[in-house]
């Protein structure tokens, strides 16, 4: 009989259920549940099984973990019910188990809309291997087909679920490959696919064997079909047909008339479908890096793996010595000289231990020493080393310089830190603002310390935090004992008990500070729950906690910072630490404590400044919000250098404008389509990232994103993304054809990089087409032209829009604010690289007379290159010029040509440096008169 054991909540739960877990609210401070499969009931450590069944006694669990999308990456995911699998277990407390969900496969769920509405429903497809740090995809065992049958039996036996890299997945799932020469099994790391004839072989079967796979972007061609294409080649028949595939349509795909039912009975078998599991688990790895015959073995490893670091490549190779002569009497480590004792306490005698225990306090007269880790280590070791040499306890001295030599080092060492300074405690505080309790990007913060240091002090310094955040506690105890009341106040709620399920976390009600949810912002609700650190107020909803605790996800409503109280602003929290504010790593965890149960991946953080052109929440600074429209941008993504002191009075460039009037107070995009309404929008929608314009070389203005998604596009100064040139130059068939989003057919167009359809840049984005750069390798770098390198992959980076039905492209892109170790963006390197005008070789007007008389095409129309080197140049009959934008033709007499200049000022009636009187001859003033 399986065992079932009984939640606080009622709920019955048994080996293979999915539950949520958590520690108490004192010690998960406000991250959500997790989510885990319950792999075994184990009774107490150390104690025996109970005798007889049903009267074990359970007080711990194995747990298999699933990871929200958020735990191991900072890019968004809209689906709050879609998990990461992981082959990674712990043993829990049974008390924090809090009540039973259910979770499947996607590929198991007929309705998956129907599913995800349900509560406590979610789904997986990913596999999140937390050793090595990366993905993997997940299909059921039984969809692979390309194995020899008697291991595809013993897979399809055992396990539920494959894992195998993206890559490989198509391997797995197609049919049975043979060798076309000896018509055995062709496993894929020793097989090469022909490209023409799609026959399969082993490497070692072609004539002459092939040494290694081709190149990645490269095929390979069998000897018979390498033959027949050279001779078709010599007889120049060769004709490919063009292949007609069939417009994709975006009409959903045909169903029968009417509503489909919805089937309960369905959804419940989906529920409890029977679920194989070897060994407590239902997937095991079978990717690049597995040897198929390896998996008939009951004991193989079932974990994910990366390619081996064994070989010449990765080990030095290193010579014979035969003709050395050897040291003499080399000094062999392990002996009884070598061996450094660092404690012999063990070895005393009580009486001994009580001598020495009264000397070590005569050592030092500051306390604090006395309870110091690295002090208490250090007079050990010199107490150890006066027992070995027989010398006595008063020997020991503490008050040298605190530095010992250590065998094997050159030299000395110092048994405690050096003190922090001031600078040195306010950087630290500064990175665990920033970056929480991601000590290595700390230690990057600071400069001057060592990573063994920084993780010193951030023990010692969240302690201290602890002291102050405790005495605070009982100082509020004894005040309301003091004053005769029985319910205690609301900041000692969390730790009345620790071991309580969620009542550390409901709160008593609203507040003169907390009136309202922190997300939602209402002011109704059955409990109040504590929020999570960084939100408005300190309290949630209902609604809120409960899809807070479950799902990690809250339905944010925007809040002006001047409404906020004086404790919630921004620049308070400068002083934060991780008991008041963000913490992006979950508690360290042990097999034999109560509270732990968490994995180690990292928390969501709670959110500070939400960028809209990634949806990535970044610190104040690094995303900057309009002071006057609230618009909120990553500052490298938007050409914008602030200074520090100036990130709260940051404007963006169109709000600017209504104060200086540089530009045009119509800033509509001059690339996207004026449509006609009624009902006039003075300026860009401040919640949308198409907010962000500049201004362009002739006062108008232009969207960020269409200009740099734009080829013909430049900036005057990439560097702060401003001015826009090239408008003129976009061919008249972009401006002429019509977006298949909007029906439109004006302003300029794109073309989908995977597809023919063509749109604009403002109408994909705000239908959620995918925007990136991608790195395409080049063959030959001074041929192919300007390349760049963007985190460790180098070639020409192009600008990619993909349409949504493009979501299982294999390119690889590069977000818009994606950034490499240096901290730029990939927007901004494309534009360093590919955008910057030639400023060094003409001036602005000159640069945009060459580009409007390519546009007008005056002297080349209707000749050649040779007729236009024979005919002679233009000359204005008013100021004999031969250079201007453009030459008119007089209207007075054939054959004669203005210029631009003194065409316009003859028009308004004023001469080139005369008066319109001189600048006019008789014939004229009769003509115009």
């Amino acid at each position: 009989m399986t065992a079932q054991v009984t939640l606080k909540s009622g709920e019955k739960v048994k080996v293979n259920d999915h539950v949520y877990c958590s520690p108490p609210w004192s010690v998960r401070d406000g991250t959500p549940y997790s989510i885990a499969r319950i792999m075994e009931f184990l009774p107490p450590e150390g104690a025996g099984k109970g005798k007889g069944k049903g009267k074990e006694i359970y007080t711990r669990v194995r747990l298999a973990w699933y990871y929200r999308p958020s735990d191991v990456s900072d890019r968004p995911v809209a689906d709050s019910r879609l998990l990461l699998a992981a082959i990674y277990s712990e043993i829990c407390d049974i008390n924090q188990l809090r009540s039973r969900c259910h979770v499947l496969h996607r590929d198991k769920i007929t309705d998956l809309a129907g599913w995800k509405k349900r509560p406590d429903r979610f789904y997986f497809n990913r596999l999140f291997d937390p050793y090595i740090k990366k993905e993997f995809d997940v299909i059921q065992a039984t969809d692979v087909r390309n194995l020899p049958d008697h291991i595809r039996q013993v897979l399809t036996s055992r396990y539920e679920y494959v894992v195998a890299e993206k890559d490989v997945v198509p391997d797995l799932t197609d049919t049975l490959r043979l060798c076309a020469t000896c018509s055995k099994w062709c496993a894929n790391p020793d097989t090469v696919g022909c490209d023409r004839c799609k026959n399969f072989f082993h490497m070692s079967c072609v004539q002459p064997p092939l040494l290694a796979k081709p190149s990645r972007g490269y095929g390979w061609t069998c000897a018979p079909c390498s033959k027949r294409h050279e001779e078709e080649v010599d007889k120049h028949d060769v004709r490919h047909p063009t292949p007609v595939t069939k417009p994709k349509s975006n009409a959903p795909a045909p169903r029968g008339r009417g509503r489909p039912r919805k089937d309960r009975s369905l959804a419940e078998k989906e529920e409890n479908v029977e679920i194989k599991y070897f060994k407590m688990w239902p997937f095991r790895y079978f990717g690049q890096y597995t040897v198929a015959e390896d998996t008939l073995d009951p004991d193989d490893l079932i974990f994910p793996r990366s390619a081996t670091r064994v070989g010449p490549k990765y080990q030095a190779t290193v010579p014979t010595t035969l003709d050395v002569p050897s040291p003499s009497d080399p000094e062999q480590r392990g002996g009884d000289y070598t061996v450094e004792v660092l404690s012999a306490i063990n070895t005393l005698t009580d009486e001994e231990i009580a001598e020495m225990e009264a000397w070590k306090v005569v050592l030092s007269r500051k306390p604090e020493k006395l309870h110091s880790v690295d002090w208490l280590t250090e007079a050990l070791r010199r107490f150890t080393q006066a027992h070995v040499s027989n010398r006595g306890w008063s020997t020991v001295d503490m008050s040298v310089i605190p530095t010992r030599p250590e065998k094997w080092k050159k030299g000395e060492t110092r048994h405690t830190d050096r003190e922090w300074t001031a600078d040195e405690v306010t950087a630290f505080e500064d990175g665990i603002f920033l970056y929480g309790a991601e000590l290595r990007a700390v230690h990057d913060e600071i400069g001057t310390r060592s990573m063994a240091e920084v993780v010193r002090f951030y023990g010692h310094w969240k302690n201290s935090r602890l002291e102050e955040e405790n005495v605070r506690i009982r100082a509020a105890r004894l005040k309301a004992k003091d004053e005769g009341r029985d319910e205690l106040p609301s900041v000692t709620a969390a730790v009345t008990d620790q071991f309580s399920d969620d009542e550390g976390s409901i709160m008593p009600g609203l507040s003169r500070h907390n009136n309202s949810c922190g997300a939602c912002r209402t002011r109704e609700s059955e409990n109040w729950w504590r929020a999570p650190k960084g939100l408005a107020t300190d309290i949630l909803c209902d609604t809120c906690g409960t899809n807070w605790r479950k799902y990690a996800d809250l339905n944010f409503r925007t809040v002006r910072e001047d409404v906020l109280p004086p404790s919630k602003k921004g620049s308070d929290k400068r002083e934060g630490t991780p008991l008041n504010g963000p913490s992006t790593k979950r508690v360290k965890t042990s097999t034999s404590a109560s509270v732990n149960a968490t994995p180690p991946p990292n928390a969501p953080m709670a959110p500070q400044l939400r960028c809209l052109a990634c949806q990535k929440n970044g610190p104040v600074g690094k995303v900057l919000k309009c002071n006057q429209c609230q618009f909120r941008v990553h500052a490298a993504s938007c050409g914008v250098h602030v200074e520090k002191s100036a990130v709260d009075s940051w404007m963006c460039d169109i709000c600017q404008n209504e104060d200086t009037l540089e530009s045009s107070m119509h800033t509509d995009c001059l690339l996207c389509p004026r449509r006609k309404s009624k009902k006039k929008v003075q300026f860009p929608n401040a919640d949308s990232f198409l907010r962000a314009s500049k201004p362009t070389e002739g006062q108008g203005w232009a969207h960020v994103l269409c200009a740099v998604f734009t080829p013909e596009i430049s900036f005057s100064d990439v560097s702060q993304l401003r001015l826009v040139e090239g408008i003129s130059t976009i061919p008249k068939q972009r401006w002429a054809s019509k977006c298949a989003l909007c029906g439109e057919t004006s302003g300029a167009v794109i073309r989908c990089s995977d597809c023919v359809r063509e749109y604009h840049s403002s109408c994909a984005w705000r239908k959620g087409h995918h925007f990136g750069f991608e790195i395409q390798p080049v063959r030959h770098p001074r041929r192919d032209g300007m390349i760049t390198t963007f985190k460790g992959e180098t070639g020409n980076m192009v600008p990619v829009v993909c349409c949504q039905e493009h979501e299982n492209s294999r390119r690889e892109l590069y977000d818009v604010c994606e950034t490499d170790e240096t901290g730029e963006t990939a927007l901004q390197v494309y534009c360093r690289i590919y955008k910057q005008a030639p400023v060094t070789q003409a001036h602005a007007l000159l640069r945009k007379a060459r580009r409007l008389d390519q546009t007008l095409n005056i002297r080349t129309d209707g000749a050649s290159s040779a007729d236009v080197s024979a005919e002679p140049a233009l000359q204005c009959d008013m100021c004999s010029t031969q250079y201007s934008p453009a030459f008119y033709p007089s209207g007075h007499y054939s054959g004669r040509w203005r210029c631009h200049k003194c065409h316009f000022e003859h028009r308004n009636g004023v001469g080139a440096g005369q008066s319109p009187d001189d600048s006019l001859s008789p014939l004229d003033d009769t003509m115009d008169g």
